[in-house]
């Protein structure tokens, strides 16, 4: 459409938009005039500022155009019914430029009068865009006081400056003013909507209402927000795919909200031909119109899930078969659901409703496929069930939507048979306990293993062995079953803990192939009084000047109580040892040992006599090594005692007799 320009015909405009001037609107820059309803140019009072320019703006829907008029004389105008304001020597109409103007430049945009201008006064003009930064964008004639731009504007990045306008002589001395100057930058539309992301992404249930809001598409005009050059309306300009409807979607022209269209019925994501459908959204400025720019964007909207399809199991029936005694998985349930695979609409769960009072299967789902994996936890046993029928139920792991219900496909029947296999006797009870005295000769008896085969439906006899026997004490009859002595039992022996020996038996079918089982025997062994008890320490160390030679000595034995302490500790039989040692009891399993007088350094033996409680008591006839030693500082120097054993009796007091009793060792 072509774009014809403003014409001033004396004082009547003449504006045409080529299509019949419908809906024009009209701004004057100088708020001196008015265009009337007769399209006149008229003052608001007595203009007489001669060489004024001032811009007239028309818009409407097709067009957006501007006139620039220069005042020439003195115009009689309306004061006496409108009046503006005082007057003033320093006239300064506000001025308005359009954006993005093409050369020659500079431009005129308006002009500033003084009523007091003489021949030795000059114009300034300062502020952001003179003298300020963006500088030089405006300047004004010293003389005429002409203001001009020196190049194109762009609103988009200043869209108003603020100058000061006043007058100084020759010498600088500021005249009059400052005045302020106010320069707006007329918009043009320049610029097209922009969408902050190419691709949107929204997403709406299968089912919902029409109506329902899916996504808001936004843009934005970098154009004045006051003008049609920023108002921007959206439309949908194609949809992928386009069934079953093209338009199964709308969006608000103004708010750019989309909502569906297609009624919740046709709206079901496993009929639709896809899940993901695309809109090109366009926004375009100017409120639409045919001259508005546009910007586009691409909207995607996903079909999501609801819960509207129940599970169904692919068979009504599943068989199975698994050997007795066996556990692990025995079939696979599969199972048809038309929801979408990664939702809880769509994941399976599984449950026995029927048939597994002793809880020997167990179910859980495959996440993989969704596939029902059947299991034997607790083995089975074919001598007491042969089959097993269960009942399966199958539901989602989200709640089925109110119009739905699971059906009669929702559940399944298993049917599982189990196969016989040759079982391994089983002992009882296992493990035996039995208590046994050590000692007891050999061939006695000691238990009767007992083992029965589990396989009962059939006729097969059980031989018996040992498995593990530590000590090599026992043997088993294989036929009988009857444990007996081969060796003496002693509870003394490592092979005896906390009393206790184990053995291991093993019991073998005839069955094909043949099964074995094995049972423990434990043999708690009663002491028997079999074991002398000895001294602790054996050796005792004194000074050989100390006035107190004590030695402090203990019992031990190899059996238990009451076969042990309390102990009897005694002299030997040798006659006079009484004369030099003395011993005396301190509790049931300690004596004190006292040296009646000194002796010399060397190693002497004391013949002891040790007995315990036992019934009945066994003594031990032993020594205990004395070793006389010298003693210095807290020292005890032994060396030299022990290269001479010297036997008890030279300590008899038999003084001439004494080099006769001596044995050296």
């Amino acid at each position: 459409m072509s774009i014809c320009p403003f014409l001033l015909h004396f004082s009547a405009v003449v504006f045409d938009d080529c299509t019949g001037n419908e809906g024009v609107e009209f701004e004057v820059s100088n708020p001196d005039f008015l265009i009337d309803e007769k399209l006149n140019l008229v003052p608001r009072r007595h203009v007489i500022d001669s060489g004024d320019v001032m811009f007239v703006h028309g818009v409407n829907n097709h067009v957006d155009d501007m006139a620039q008029v220069t005042i020439m004389g003195e115009i009689l105008g309306l004061s006496d019914m409108m009046p503006y304001r005082s007057k003033r020597s320093l006239l300064v109409p506000p001025m308005f430029v359009p954006e993005n103007q093409r050369a020659p430049f500079p431009r005129l945009i308006g002009k500033v009068i003084s009523s007091n201008m003489k021949e030795d006064h000059i114009f300034r003009l300062t502020g952001r865009g003179a003298d300020q930064d963006p500088k030089g964008v405006f300047s004004i004639n010293r003389l005429t006081g002409d203001v001009a731009v020196s190049r194109a504007l762009d609103r988009e990045a200043i869209a108003y400056y603020h100058l000061q306008v006043s007058t100084t002589d020759l010498s600088g001395k500021l005249v009059e003013g400052p005045a302020d100057l106010d320069v707006s930058v007329i918009d043009q539309n320049d610029n097209r909507p922009v969408f902050k992301e190419p691709r949107y992404s929204g997403e709406v249930q299968e089912g919902s209402p029409t109506g329902t809001t899916v996504m808001t598409m936004t843009a934005y005009d970098a154009d004045d927000p006051n003008t049609d050059n920023a108002v921007l309306r959206y439309i949908i300009v194609r949809q992928l795919p386009d069934k079953p409807s093209p338009n199964m979607f709308y969006i608000d022209p103004e708010r750019g909200d989309i909502v569906t269209v297609i009624s919740p019925h046709q709206l079901d994501r496993e009929t639709l031909p896809t899940t993901q459908y695309e809109l090109e959204i366009v926004a375009k400025d100017m409120a639409g119109s045919e001259v508005g720019l546009t910007g586009t964007a691409t909207a995607t909207i996903t079909i999501t899930d609801r819960n509207d399809h129940a599970p169904e199991f692919t068979h009504s029936l599943f068989q199975a078969s698994v050997n007795e005694g066996s556990t692990g998985v025995v079939v696979n349930l599969t199972v048809d659901d038309r929801d979408d695979p990664a939702t809880g609409a769509w994941r399976a769960i599984y449950s026995i409703i029927n048939g597994d009072p002793n809880q020997n299967f167990e179910i859980q789902t495959n996440l993989d496929n969704n596939e029902g994996m059947l299991s034997v936890v607790k083995p089975l046993d074919y001598e007491s069930a042969m089959f097993h029928t269960l009942l399966i139920k199958v539901e989602n792991e989200d709640p089925l939507v109110p119009d739905v219900v699971y059906g009669s496909s929702s559940t399944a029947t298993v049917y599982i048979t189990v196969m016989d296999v040759n079982e391994g006797p089983v002992f009882f009870p296992d493990p035996l306990v039995v208590i046994r005295r050590e000692n007891i000769p050999v061939g006695s008896f000691v238990a009767m293993l007992n083992a029965t085969d589990p396989d009962y439906l059939q006729t097969q006899s059980i031989r018996f062995s040992v498995l593990r026997d530590p000590a090599d004490w026992l043997i088993v009859n294989p036929f009988k079953g009857n444990v007996t002595t081969r060796a003496i039992l002693d509870r003394e022996s490592p092979h005896v803990h906390n009393n206790q020996y184990t053995a291991l038996f093993m019991a073998t079918d005839n069955g094909s192939p043949p099964a074995s089982g094995t049972g423990t025997l434990i043999i708690t062994i009663e002491d028997e009084n079999d074991n002398a008890p000895y001294i602790f320490p054996s050796v005792a160390r004194v000074c050989e000047d100390s006035k107190d030679m004590n030695v402090v000595i203990g019992g031990r034995d190899k059996d238990i109580h009451p076969n042990t302490d309390p102990f009897k500790i005694e002299l030997g039989k040798q006659p006079g040892l009484e004369k030099t040692w003395k011993i005396s009891r301190i509790n049931d399993t300690h004596s004190q040992i006292m040296l009646l007088h000194s002796l010399k350094k060397a190693n002497y033996n004391l013949p002891l006599v040790l007995t315990d409680s036992g019934v009945p008591p066994i003594s031990n006839n032993t020594e205990l090594k004395v070793q006389v030693c010298t003693c210095k500082k807290n020292r005890m120097d032994c060396s030299h005692a022990g290269s001479i054993q010297t036997n008890i009796l030279l300590l008899l007091g038999l003084k001439k007799e004494k080099s006769e009793l001596c044995r050296v060792y």
